[in-house]
């Protein structure tokens, strides 16, 4: 899968990392972050000072207004910064104006959280951050190359290898330091969920009636098939049972009689399995664990399956979670070339957590339109998240976060 952010990148490929644009990606994140943060240092203190000085005769209010307005700006250009270690783009927490002119603005960016939240941030990088990019900079670069221009003894040697061993390491440390600044940043300035707007919390509403939909036609559908097409096979194999009672033994016609039925035995076989895999009445009788060790049972690639839970889940998440593993096994037997996998789940703190393994030849990447997009989709109704890792060669692991409550 290819790296989202520096951290990922740094760990799943730490030798590749070093020839890849990471490294200096992040180098490029902290020096802007120092240029940044002295300017905005600079405008907080002016802020600062001219209000709390003026506050006396009431005219300070307009400066300090000024100071909590500038963190806005601040935050726009730290968003478009993290690009460089963090590739997931953050939208704009802000609403529109409710008006037009100065005073609408104001009052707007005034009454949200998000503009309180990015003058906290700035705050909080104009005392800190920018000063933490600073001696991580110096630590990895200003460092050796000083002990480097201060070595004259020879017996001083040790100082020299200290001094390399830091500069050879730096795209490591510059790039950890980076990934927990971006990952600091991303708290403070990504938007909470009731600053998504009513048209986002729309789509991912429709988004689960769309899920609920296709779990309730896959219902019909079986029942369809189980009261159909599956019951019209069984007469049919009857008809053709009193047909070889007419038959001769050993004539032209038994022997095609004999094809017949096997035929229509495997049919029947393959359609029993697309209904027990449309509704698998496992899950509906002994719940989750059963019905995916039931459905491992039967699965081309031998799987090991580790699930322990505390009870039973809400059926239409059960339902959800099924078919999540499902998929993700099928996904196994079609594309990984995997000669085991392996599903361990656990619940923890109101979370169903789920690792999908298997040995196969890895470079699974949900960003190519694989099976991994149906999952995703999923779990993004189920309000869960996944993380892939598939490095060339294998294995590959899918972890899964689910929030639920059992009951």
């Amino acid at each position: 899968m290819r790296p989202r952010t520096a951290w990922q990148a740094m760990a799943q490929r730490p030798l590749r990392f070093l020839t890849s644009g990471w490294p200096w990606r992040s180098l490029g994140y902290l020096v802007t972050g120092v240029v940044v943060g002295a300017a905005a240092t600079a405008v907080l203190v002016t802020g600062l000072v001219a209000g709390l000085s003026l506050l006396i005769v009431l005219v300070g209010v307009a400066p300090l207004v000024g100071v909590v307005l500038a963190s806005i700006p601040v935050a726009a250009v730290e968003r478009r910064r993290m690009r460089l270690v963090d590739l997931d783009v953050m939208p704009n927490p802000h609403r529109a104006l409710d008006g037009v002119g100065l005073r609408a603005r104001v009052r707007t960016r005034l009454a949200e959280q998000a503009t309180w939240r990015e003058l906290s941030f700035t705050l909080i990088s104009a005392a800190a951050l920018w000063w933490l990019d600073l001696l991580v900079l110096a630590f990895c670069f200003a460092l050796p190359c000083f002990i480097f221009a201060a070595l004259e003894d020879p017996a001083t040697w040790p100082w020299a290898v200290f001094g390399a061993f830091v500069l050879l390491a730096s795209p490591y440390t510059v790039t950890s330091w980076a990934g927990a600044r971006a990952a600091l940043t991303r708290t403070f300035l990504a938007p909470r969920g009731d600053e998504l707007g009513e048209s986002l919390r729309e789509v991912q509403a429709s988004r689960v009636r769309l899920i609920d939909s296709f779990d309730a036609e896959r219902v019909r559908i079986e029942r369809d098939l189980h009261d159909g097409a599956q019951q019209r096979l069984v007469s049919l194999g009857m008809t053709l049972g009193v047909m070889r009672l007419d038959i001769p033994e050993g004539s032209a016609l038994a022997a095609q009689l004999t094809a017949a039925e096997e035929q229509l035995s495997a049919a029947h076989r393959e359609l029993r399995d697309l209904i027990r895999g449309l509704n698998p009445p496992v899950l509906a009788d002994h719940g989750l664990v059963a019905a995916v060790q039931d459905h491992a049972s039967r699965f081309p690639v031998p799987v090991t399956v580790d699930l322990q839970l505390p009870g039973r889940l809400p059926r239409q998440l059960e339902t959800n979670v099924y078919y999540l593993i499902n998929e993700a096994m099928t996904n196994i037997a079609r594309h990984s070339g995997a000669r085991s996998a392996k599903v361990h789940g656990r619940y923890h703190s109101d979370l169903l957590v789920l690792e999908i393994t298997d040995d196969g030849h890895g470079g699974a990447d949900p960003d190519s339109g694989s099976g991994l997009t149906g999952l995703a989709d999923r779990l993004t109704a189920l309000e869960g998240r996944m993380r892939v890792s598939s490095p060339a060669g294998g294995p590959t692991l899918l972890h899964v976060e689910i929030p639920c409550h059992f009951g």
